[in-house]
């Protein structure tokens, strides 16, 4: 099945390419790729062809721009993405030991989902909350002054989310 967005989609598309000016459409690349990820929840070559051909541009320049940003996942993740800062800050504050804790917890390494497709481990650069450390970001929000205990919660309330949704 090709990958296409809906006339709805699309409209949005087309919403967000005029807010730049006329041969500027790359310029909508990053929130069409956003738009594409909530749509299919990854983006697969396939998907980054088809946003390449809506702003008729390369491809290779939309590879660079969904390659380079940890906000875009290029294979497919759980519900929950774990994205752990291990910068330098985060590191002397113990995100090493939060890493290695949610990956004995869930039994992955990062960049692993588990196998009932819940959680996914990642790392970030600099998530700009330093001082905040150790920290993590679960989609839009932060979660900061990690400890082992804190992510346990975290681990169960996302559990106890998806046992609701699934009833």
């Amino acid at each position: 099945m090709a990958v296409q967005f809906s006339a709805e989609r699309l409209a949005k598309v087309q919403e967000i390419v005029a807010r730049y000016p006329q041969g500027k459409q790359k310029s909508a690349l990053m929130p069409v790729l956003h738009l594409a990820q909530e749509e299919w929840g990854w983006l697969s070559a396939e998907t980054m062809d088809y946003v390449g051909g809506l702003l008729n541009i390369e491809p290779i320049e939309v590879y660079e721009v969904a390659t380079f940003y940890t906000m875009y996942n290029l294979k497919p993740v759980g519900k929950h993405v774990f994205e752990v800062c291990h910068t330098g800050p985060c590191m002397l504050r113990g995100s090493d030991d939060i890493i290695a804790h949610i990956k004995n917890r869930l039994g992955i390494k990062v960049g692993e989902t588990t196998p009932d497709g819940l959680f996914t481990l990642k790392t970030a650069e600099c998530l700009g909350a330093c001082g905040y450390a150790p920290m993590m970001q679960m989609g839009k929000f932060y979660k900061e002054h990690l400890t082992p205990e804190k992510v346990d919660a975290i681990i169960e309330e996302c559990k106890k989310k998806a046992q609701t949704a699934s009833i």
